[in-house]
């Protein structure tokens, strides 16, 4: 007589052990640490459509940047760099140039080599435009940093608030000759950088705020194209032709540099006050002592925006967020505040060894 109470439960055995072993041969491997590469109905993996996966293999960023003329651009050189030698995944081309022609054949040059993603400072506002709209059209990210281009087909811009410092230095010019003349009234001058949305929105931020204070007249407005040489240059021509000066806005700290010794040589420093920004320890240094012309404000432009832009194109390549970002992906456009440092809070930022 066959003893069902036997085999029972052995072919239950022998059916559970054939279900591992199928469940065995389809599993993919690495599914188990939840390595699985999913595949859209293109057949390319997903996260593919912002740029290659850290799987892949290195990817390369291609840097393109102004070459340092002033301190602010070497300091946003080197903080790109060392941003870019972070990562095990990241191979970069750091090319810098003089001119808006080098630039456009750099970034041309980076398409051809075929990097995942360009990371831009253009020299010049209007020149940069066409061949950032080529990176586009190839389908490369492209992240721009400081300066603006004149379209939206780039992926990520990364600056400061260029019209907040130009608004927050007229507030502070203002205080500063009410103080002075009793009244908010007198004689100013502007030192402007190069021609780009930087210089353009900080001197409309900076008359956006002068417009209602009609007997603060700006008398005199010169290029000195960020640098301290070209600054100082057009601060000496602007002394000579004016024997009455209250104020002088600058929109970079470098070109501060320049202009303060312009107006040491002139021997009018005990006339005329600078606001500023950029936020350089020289001019905190100055601030610290109390030397004269004296600087009232310097509003913060940090130049580790160049790591913040090399930073961000290696989040869009390996499809990430922002930390503690709620969104799905990288913003649009990413803005920095600009601080406003005084000889009352200069202690909290000023660092001797910093590079700017």
């Amino acid at each position: 007589m066959v003893n069902r109470g036997f085999w029972v439960p052995v072919v239950m055995a022998l059916a559970l052990i054939l279900v591992m072993a199928a469940c065995s041969v389809d599993e993919p491997p690495g599914a188990e640490s939840g390595e699985m590469n999913t595949e859209n109905s293109d057949g390319e993996s997903e996260g593919d459509t912002e740029g290659s996966s850290a799987g892949d293999g290195p990817l390369t960023i291609g840097i393109s940047l102004p070459a340092a003329d002033h301190g602010w651009m070497g300091a946003l050189i080197a903080n790109a760099e060392e941003e870019a030698k972070k990562h095990d995944n990241i191979e970069y081309i750091l090319y810098t140039a003089n001119d808006p022609n080098k630039q456009t054949s750099d970034i041309e040059d980076l398409i051809t080599k075929g990097v995942d993603a360009i990371v831009m400072l253009p020299i010049e506002t209007a020149a940069l435009t066409p061949v950032a709209d080529t990176v586009a059209e190839q389908g490369i990210p492209l992240v721009v940093v400081d300066r603006e281009v004149n379209t939206e087909s780039y992926r990520t811009y990364v600056g400061g608030d260029n019209y907040g410092i130009g608004f927050g230095d007229g507030k502070y010019l203002v205080e500063e000759l009410t103080e002075k003349n009793g009244e908010p009234k007198g004689r100013v001058v502007e030192i402007t950088g190069v021609p780009s949305s930087v210089t353009d929105l900080r001197s409309q931020g900076f008359r956006d705020y002068l417009e209602n204070y009609p007997d603060i007249e700006i008398i005199a407005s010169q290029p000195g194209d960020f640098t301290r040489e070209a600054a100082l240059e057009a601060t000496e021509n602007i002394l000579q032709a004016n024997p009455e000066i209250d104020a002088i806005y600058s929109q970079d700290d470098d070109m501060t540099i320049g202009i303060v010794q312009a107006i040491r040589d002139a021997q009018r420093q005990d006339e005329m006050f600078i606001v500023s920004s950029g936020g350089m320890k020289e001019i905190y240094q100055m601030m610290k002592e109390g030397q004269k012309p004296e600087i009232v404000v310097s509003l913060r432009y940090p130049p580790t925006m160049g790591a913040v832009g090399v930073n961000l194109a290696v989040k869009l390549l390996n499809g990430e967020s922002l930390d503690g970002f709620w969104g799905e992906s990288i913003p649009h456009r990413v803005m920095l505040e600009a601080t406003p440092v005084t000889p009352e809070n200069v202690d909290e930022y000023y660092d001797p060894d910093a590079i700017y």
